[in-house]
């Protein structure tokens, strides 16, 4: 009996992804998880290490609700209902994920108008507040279903099931783009002389895409932001206040952990890389008013709670640079050798990150002329 002709080995395309954010990390995943990809992350900074201005990803809240349609980032609410519905998956109780995310209840209040169709009315549980549920002054207000994520073990879960898929990550600093296609992985201490030239390169670089030599994006800004980190188990709901369509906020974002993200500010073009205490202090005090289950459930049961009474339970405080982008996120290629960009997502990196891998791999594959098998493992 003649034998089966063997299945023809797929040759694999060498890929560079530079960053290892959120939207580095998930992207490098996505295209790691295909047969035809092996994916190097070259970045500065990666999950574990002591916290830095530089990187921003683990200073997030994080929360998943949708942001209001623009007609400037027309698929920015497909980028965001993907990363939801896979997020949604990833926290289903039982699965090897579900440590990174906490399934909450959250209520939404909104003191400016919101613009319609309102993407949050496709979240599971959604519901109209009545008048006497909202606070006063507020015009509207929204409750649903969604998740957090708590993202130092997030980030690290990223990282590891991109190890596991075969992917390599070497830290590494790149002042140019063409250091990398000239270069490849080899010009770094975790790389080898036998390491190919890479097919193609995703810069994911977030706020250090505007000194990226090669990319040098000038519309990409910083939005800064500053929480408190509270130890409160016993919040397990999420709220938020939008004030106005500047987008100023006020949010309690609980973790699987037992900490509480209270926040937070959004400044842009705020460059300070360290904690302001008097904003911090605000911060604290508009919490508290938003949300007075932050203080001990045994203070509650016997008095009025106070703002005193949640300080002793403040376990850190943080700020970060959201790496914003005027016209949105920079999801596109060019140059002979691919040079994908994917960059610029603000706030929302968290939300957008399955949805924009999505597309890159989209891109990719046409541009190598392509099609992505996945793996079966």
């Amino acid at each position: 009996m003649a034998a089966l002709p063997e299945a023809p080995v797929l040759a694999k395309k060498e890929i560079v992804v530079l960053g290892a954010g959120v939207v580095g990390l998930t992207t490098a995943l996505k295209l790691q998880r295909q047969e035809n990809y092996q994916v190097t992350v070259v970045s500065e900074l990666i999950p574990s290490d002591p916290k830095s201005i530089k990187y921003t990803s683990p200073w997030a809240g994080a929360h998943h609700v949708y942001n209001p349609l623009k007609e400037s980032e027309p698929e920015r609410y497909g980028f965001e209902e993907e990363t939801f519905n896979v997020m949604w998956e990833l926290s289903e109780s039982g699965t090897h994920s579900e440590e990174s995310f906490l399934r909450i209840t959250q209520t939404e209040y909104f003191f400016n108008d919101r613009a319609k169709p309102d993407p949050l009315e496709k979240m599971p549980n959604f519901r109209h507040l009545r008048e006497d549920e909202l606070l006063p002054g507020a015009k509207s207000g929204y409750e649903f279903s969604t998740v957090t994520i708590d993202v130092p073990v997030y980030l690290n879960y990223l990282l590891m099931q991109f190890l596991a898929y075969g992917g390599r990550i070497i830290r590494g600093t790149v002042q140019h783009v063409n250091q990398i296609l000239e270069g490849g992985t080899r010009l770094f201490s975790g790389g080898s002389t036998r390491d190919p030239l890479p097919d193609a390169v995703v810069v994911c670089a977030g706020i250090g895409a505007r000194f990226l030599g090669g990319v040098e994006d000038k519309d990409v800004y910083p939005v800064r932001g500053q929480t408190v980190l509270v130890r409160a188990p016993w919040v397990r709901f999420g709220r938020t206040v939008t004030l106005d369509d500047s987008g100023a906020v006020t949010y309690i974002i609980p973790r699987r952990s037992s900490d509480v993200i209270v926040g937070g500010t959004r400044a842009s073009d705020d460059w300070y890389p360290r904690v302001r205490p008097e904003t911090s202090e605000d911060i604290l005090k508009r919490g508290f008013e938003l949300c007075p289950e932050l203080a001990p459930p045994e203070v509650r049961a016997v008095r009025k709670p106070t703002i005193d009474d949640i300080l002793p339970h403040v376990v850190a405080e943080g700020c970060g640079l959201r790496p914003a982008r005027k016209g949105g996120i920079r999801l596109e290629i060019e140059w002979e050798i691919p040079v994908i960009h994917n960059y610029g997502h603000g706030g929302y990196g968290y939300q957008t990150s399955w949805g924009c891998a999505s597309k890159v791999l989209k891109l990719l594959d046409e541009a190598l002329g392509i099609q992505s098998v996945p793996k079966t493992n």
